[in-house]
């Protein structure tokens, strides 16, 4: 394993009836609440009320910044920063799924910083004080309840930036997977696709001795890839939605990663597709992941023929690891397809107009990738391969 200092400050608060802890939690930090929501589904489950009765009865002053995007906007970071230095907030509250976390998380930090939070994304400065963010959670998916990282849209310039720091994790996560029974069919699968490509991000990193780390790695997806379908059909199902909420909780808090350095190449591509053409980042993953698999086979055939034999269940005996190796990646394309993912970006009518402007943005600060390093003609082909 390669060195590492590990510290989550994120107390995670799970299981059913959770809600209540805001009663206690909240007013460690103060009495003035910013709360973060997007475009209404709190309000339609009833959830908008129930965490507006829980800070009432502690007396809590709230402000309220609604229409978060599904990838989240810099102007409306913009907007929340503003609120929090208007209304001398002391705790961001944010309800939702991954992008209103995201979103919060950059208000947080911004809200602390003379000048503009975009810096942090553009890599020419970096956060030192951020004020407290707690979280409800409402889909699992990114994982973003219980780690430092954000991405961000740039409305202007159609950059979609991933970015970090210790300020912007949260202080406290509520995830109770009620709150996840009102997501629609396509939102479940897309968080399928998230968890399971952060779990693979992290698998696909330069050899080092890290059996525990990889065994975790499977387990979830073997987990999720089991639990998935059942879900689907039956989306308020508890115990289901316990386990995929827990799978996504935990691919993304550091815990899988620690003694190694995942790749994470696939999501900068998919982010400069997302930001040019708006699509569900599940989406965008479900579509392009398998095709960097296949790009970049060759890096290291005998962990694509781990993953194949151990995830999928791929018979190995007289063939090669390359070949195991693209038996694993055609099953794993065929388990989002049968789960009800896309598969080509045909699918959200993107041509080959804007692969060279993808591109660009996806190099913007120069070649990616820990595994496999990944340069601008490596990203059309890619690109090309997924049309």
């Amino acid at each position: 394993m390669i060195n590492f200092s590990f510290h989550n400050p994120t107390r995670l608060i799970f299981g059913k009836g959770q809600l209540e802890a805001l009663k206690t939690e909240v007013p460690r930090y103060g009495n003035n609440v910013l709360l973060v929501y997007g475009g209404g589904s709190i309000k339609r489950s009833g959830l908008y009320e129930r965490v507006l009765a829980n800070l009432s009865e502690i007396g809590a002053v709230v402000t309220e910044l609604a229409g978060v995007e599904p990838n989240p906007r810099l102007s409306t970071v913009h907007k929340g920063v503003d609120l929090c230095k208007a209304k001398n907030i002391d705790l961001i509250l944010a309800v939702g799924g991954g992008s209103v976390i995201d979103c919060a998380k950059a208000i947080a930090v911004g809200a602390k910083y003379d000048g503009d939070m975009w810096d942090f994304a553009e890599r020419k400065a970096a956060a030192t004080d951020g004020l407290p963010l707690a979280t409800v959670l409402t889909m699992s998916a990114t994982g973003s309840e219980m780690n430092s990282g954000s991405v961000i849209t740039n409305d202007d310039t159609k950059e979609k930036l991933g970015w970090g720091s210790p300020f912007a994790a949260p202080v406290f996560s509520i995830t109770d997977p009620e709150h996840t029974y009102s997501l629609p069919k396509d939102q479940t699968v897309y968080g399928v696709v998230d968890i399971m490509s952060h779990v693979l991000e992290h698998y696909f990193h330069k050899p080092v001795n890290a059996p525990l780390q990889d065994g975790f790695c499977e387990t979830i997806l073997k987990t999720v890839i089991e639990t998935a379908p059942k879900l689907i059909e039956d989306p308020e199902n508890y115990e289901l939605r316990e386990t995929v909420m827990y799978s996504s909780t935990m691919a993304l808090n550091s815990m899988i990663s620690m003694g190694i350095v995942g790749d994470w190449g696939t999501h900068n591509i998919e982010h400069a597709v997302s930001a040019v053409y708006d699509i569900p980042h599940g989406g965008g993953l479900a579509i392009l992941f398998p095709n960097w698999m296949s790009h970049n086979l060759n890096v290291d055939p005998a962990r694509f023929k781990r993953l194949a034999v151990n995830v999928f269940g791929v018979d190995a005996k007289g063939k090669t690891d390359e070949q195991v190796g693209q038996e694993g990646i055609a099953a794993l394309r065929a388990f989002w397809t049968s789960i009800g993912a896309p598969s080509r970006l045909h699918d959200y009518d993107i041509n080959d107009s804007d692969l060279e402007l993808m591109a660009d943005k996806a190099v913007k600060f120069g070649s990616f990738g820990n595994f496999a390093k990944m340069d601008k003609a490596d990203v059309l082909e890619i690109y090309k391969a997924s049309l």
